[in-house]
């Protein structure tokens, strides 16, 4: 895959992150958000190369759910480190 649809779909994966988190749980603002998401896609993809994912013709599963589980890693990482995760303390 060219870097320009890695780029569109770590795009596209981080503001699906961001609207699933609803807003009075997570903070974190867009453009970070949107960051882990593309570089959740670009390190998802090169660990699948180095676990040794074979590239099919048609949609590489494997690798998209890699990539997706990653990038949720660093949305996940990025709002805990930032410390902008709202939870309600009683």
């Amino acid at each position: 895959m060219e870097i320009i649809g890695v780029l569109v779909a770590g795009l596209i994966i981080g503001l699906l992150g961001k609207f699933v988190a609803p807003g009075a749980r997570d903070n974190t603002p867009l453009w970070l958000t949107v960051l882990c998401g593309i570089a959740g896609v670009l390190i998802g993809w090169y660990l699948a190369e180095l676990l040794g994912v074979e590239a099919t013709d048609g949609i590489d599963w494997v690798r998209w759910i890699i990539s997706i589980i990653v990038a949720a890693v660093l949305v996940v990482a990025a709002s805990t480190i930032t410390g902008r995760n709202n939870r309600a303390v009683r």
